[in-house]
C-alpha cells in the first residue's frame, strides 16, 4: 500500500492519526480535552472561553516607512519580543517600484504584512496562541510606522468550534 493510499485511508501520514467521522468535523473527545483546565497546550483558556489564538487584523494608515524591508523586519523582531512570542524565521520581499509582503514564522504562529506605501498603508496580521500577548504588537507598529491611525479586529481562532460542541 502506498503513502496515499494509506492518506486517503485518513491515516495522517506524519502523525499516525486516523480521522474520526463526526458531524462538527471535531471529535467530540478531543473538544472535552480543550476545555479541560489542567491541560498543558497553547490553547487559550480566558473569561470563559476556550479558543486556539488571537488574530489581530491590523490597519497602519498614513505610516511612514512602509516601503523598507529592514525597517519592517525590525518591527516583525520587536513585536516578537514585546509579545513574548518565538521566532522561528523571517522572510520579506521588496517589490518594484514600491511595497513589501512578509511572513515572520513564529512557535506560537505568524505574523505577516503587506504593504502599499505610496498611500501609508500596511496591512498587518498578528496571529499567535499561548501565553503570547499579541495587543502588544500593536503600540510597536505604531512606533515603528510613525502613526496613531491604527485600526484593530480581533478573532478567537478556533472559539466556534470549541463553544459549538460544548453547547451539543
Amino acid at each position: 500500500m502506498t503513502d496515499a493510499n494509506l492518506f486517503q485511508l485518513g491515516i495522517g501520514l506524519e502523525t499516525g492519526a486516523h480521522e474520526e467521522d463526526t458531524a462538527s468535523g471535531v471529535p467530540t473527545a478531543i473538544v472535552n480535552s480543550l476545555v479541560d483546565a489542567d491541560r498543558e497546550d497553547h490553547f487559550i483558556r480566558r473569561d470563559g472561553k476556550v479558543f486556539a489564538g488571537t488574530h489581530l487584523i491590523i490597519e497602519v494608515m498614513k505610516g511612514t516607512g512602509l516601503d523598507c524591508q529592514t525597517r519592517i523586519e525590525d518591527a516583525f523582531r520587536k513585536m516578537v519580543d514585546v509579545c513574548g512570542a518565538t521566532l522561528l524565521h523571517i522572510h520579506t520581499h521588496k517589490f518594484s517600484p514600491q511595497g513589501v509582503s512578509g511572513v515572520a514564522v513564529l512557535a506560537e504562529s505568524h505574523i505577516s504584512v503587506h504593504t502599499w506605501p505610496e498611500i501609508g498603508y500596511g496591512a498587518f496580521d498578528v496571529f499567535m496562541c499561548g501565553d503570547a500577548e499579541p495587543w502588544k504588537a500593536v503600540d510597536v507598529l505604531k512606533s515603528a510606522f510613525e502613526t496613531n491611525m491604527v485600526e484593530v479586529r480581533e478573532l478567537l481562532r478556533g472559539e466556534e468550534i470549541v463553544a459549538k460542541e460544548v453547547a451539543a
